[in-house]
């Protein structure tokens, strides 16, 4: 009985190269291994996830602009500062899947949300407004954050774009961009929470100061502009502009919408001027021959283009109705997966260790919010007539 298997490791041993099934074998089972590594942090996020999006949907939480994203966050930040350590050698790979390759596919999904009509509907000062206060508020940002604070340039970056554009989406959608750590990012988020649900409670109450005075021109409609050019979340936005009246309501969501649509544009200027400011300093610190062959290396975001691609498709208005719904629910899903799993790679230290910088950072470019974009609010209609 012992004669098959030796004549077996004979055969093996003598002829070593005529068998090649242990080096094909592997590969049909390499996928299936990678797989089964992913789908612990997989599952954690979606788990975190989908608790993010059922807590979103209580009304109490939705009315006060708490949306599944940032419930998502929390709940990961919760998790990861408590029980997640035990099981972060295991759950890694799904995580980081998560935090990079879902948020890229998520914030090109996020273009069905936009069309090209939401422009037209704005008008060009709705435009202009929009675009004056993103890029104020982000340049504002970056030279009070570096030059009077003091903080990293990722952090500023960051802080400024979700400020300037959309809140969280705008943070994850920054960060592969300007390279920043977990930590880094979820500051930036929370300073977006903070301000953004202080807007919520305020922007109402500027509404009626603002009726005898009418320092926003246009009534609900002109303050529904306002809201949606200068509160930071969508979500945030749904529920202040809500609490002024459905006309306001209304013209905000389209204001904001139009906002978002700048996020693509806008990653790709940053990306190109990131690439130029390297390449900059590395001729400054380069001598000789180093100087000359020192080059910035654009870090092209090609998601950008993803997003982009996705909203002009959507303004063709090909899909039925109830299939963008389901696209933008499973958009939602990525997107918060993306949330958990930045939570769960932050630990409390480091955003103790952050500091009150940041926060003082977003406070400054929320008061930037109210009183220059209520200038920006108030003249660019005024000019274009």
């Amino acid at each position: 009985m012992s004669h098959p298997t030796a004549l077996t490791r004979h055969t093996h041993a003598a002829h070593p190269a005529k068998s090649s099934a242990p080096t094909l074998s592997p590969a049909p089972v390499a996928a299936p291994r990678a797989w089964r590594r992913l789908l612990p942090g997989l599952a954690l996020s979606a788990v975190l996830a989908g608790a993010g999006i059922a807590l979103g949907r209580i009304d109490w939480l939705a009315a006060h602009g708490f949306s599944a994203l940032t419930l998502a966050i929390v709940l990961g930040m919760l998790v990861g500062n408590t029980v997640y350590p035990r099981v972060a050698a295991a759950s890694g790979p799904g995580v980081n899947l998560s935090k990079q390759q879902l948020l890229r596919l998520g914030i090109i999904l996020y273009g069905l949300r936009l069309t090209v009509q939401d422009i037209g509907q704005v008008g060009l000062a709705g435009v202009v407004v929009d675009a004056l206060v993103l890029s104020s508020t982000f340049l504002l940002a970056c030279w009070i954050g570096t030059r009077w604070l003091g903080l990293d340039r990722q952090s500023t970056m960051l802080i400024g774009a979700g400020s300037a554009i959309c809140g969280a989406a705008a943070v994850m959608a920054a960060e592969p961009v300007v390279k920043a750590r977990a930590e880094q990012v979820t500051v930036a988020v929370a300073t977006v929470v903070v301000f953004g649900t202080v807007s919520i409670f305020l922007y109402p109450v500027l509404f009626q100061l603002n009726q005898p005075w009418q320092l926003i021109p246009g009534g609900a409609n002109g303050f529904g502009l306002f809201a949606g050019s200068t509160i930071h979340e969508v979500a945030q936005v749904v529920a202040a502009a809500r609490s002024i009246g459905p006309e306001a309501a209304d013209t905000a969501v389209i204001a904001k919408m139009v906002r978002v649509m700048m996020l693509a544009p806008f990653l790709l200027l940053l990306s190109g001027w990131l690439a130029r400011d390297t390449a900059r300093k590395a001729k400054r610190n380069a001598s000789g021959q180093g100087a000359q062959s020192a080059k910035g290396k654009i870090a092209i975001p090609w998601f950008a283009f993803g997003f982009i691609a996705v909203v002009l498709f959507n303004s063709l208005q090909w899909l039925p109705v109830q299939a963008t719904a389901v696209a933008t629910d499973i958009d939602t899903g990525l997107l918060a997966m993306a949330m958990a799993a930045l939570g769960l790679s932050t630990h409390f230290s480091a955003i103790r260790k952050a500091g009150a910088k940041p926060l003082l950072l977003a406070l400054i470019l929320f008061g930037w919010l109210l009183v220059g974009g209520g200038l920006i609010n108030h003249w660019v209609p005024v000019l274009l007539g």
